[in-house]
């Protein structure tokens, strides 16, 4: 006689399969429906529930249904810290600019050589860069606080000195500042000057050259006397 195989250990395997595939909690009607008719679907939860307590992985219930969570006290254990480079505003360029070439340099001073009111949220931008930090007051009326870059804006840039900074020549040339010269072939353009004279030259070729003289009609070709004679004379078949 062959002996009955108890069915209760696939059924749980089977329900902690279907909580652990499923996305979304899974209620006690959608488990019963890939079960076989009467099992006990209740008691199967209750068992995995008591099997999962304790451990890195819960099973709990939510929005009236079962699913598999994080424990929630390994949850802070948990986060992930990842940087996410962010693009700097041409306000924060700008600012970043004044600062390394006139610094230390207060707000007011970089107000006054951008010409517009910079915001608060621009200097913490850069602090929280890391590339400015303030360098002290200003020993003026109110003394107020200057600002100059850090070792991490010459570490970014590449610079192992703030002297090392290109200069204004070295911009223009990249053409970063100013217009670009205009560089043109010889062989190309040519001087104003020339184009004026050859201009002029041919204009005063077409005043030279003989105004053509009007076209005729082939009648107005022939001498007049031929033309009052075939005016004179009648067509041939008039007389009939």
């Amino acid at each position: 006689m062959t002996p009955e195989i108890d069915p209760h250990p696939d059924h749980l395997r089977l329900v902690e399969a279907l909580l652990f595939a499923s996305a979304a909690p899974l209620d006690e009607v959608s488990l019963q429906q890939r079960l076989p008719e009467g099992t006990d679907v209740g008691a199967l939860i209750a068992e995995l529930e008591a099997h999962y307590r304790g451990r890195g992985v819960n099973l709990v219930r939510v929005a009236n249904g079962w699913t598999l969570r994080t424990a929630p006290d390994l949850a802070p254990r948990l986060n992930l810290e990842r940087k996410v480079p962010r693009k700097l505003s041409r306000a924060a360029v700008e600012t970043l600019a004044i600062i390394a070439y006139h610094q230390p340099v207060t707000r007011a001073e970089i107000e006054s050589i951008r010409g517009v009111i910079i915001s608060k949220g621009t200097l913490d931008t850069l602090m929280e860069v890391g590339w400015i930090a303030p360098k002290g007051r200003k020993q003026t009326v109110g003394r107020p606080v200057t600002w100059a870059t850090t070792d991490d804006f010459l570490l970014h840039f590449g610079l192992a000195d703030i002297a090392d900074l290109p200069g204004i020549e070295e911009l223009r040339a990249a053409g970063l500042i100013g217009g670009r010269a205009v560089t043109t072939l010889s062989e190309t353009v040519r001087p104003t000057e020339v184009v004026r004279d050859e201009r002029d030259e041919d204009e005063q070729e077409e005043e030279r050259e003989p105004e053509p003289e009007p076209r005729h009609d082939e009648d107005d070709e022939r001498p007049e006397g031929e033309l009052a004679t075939a005016a004179a004379a009648p067509e041939a078949g008039a007389a009939d």
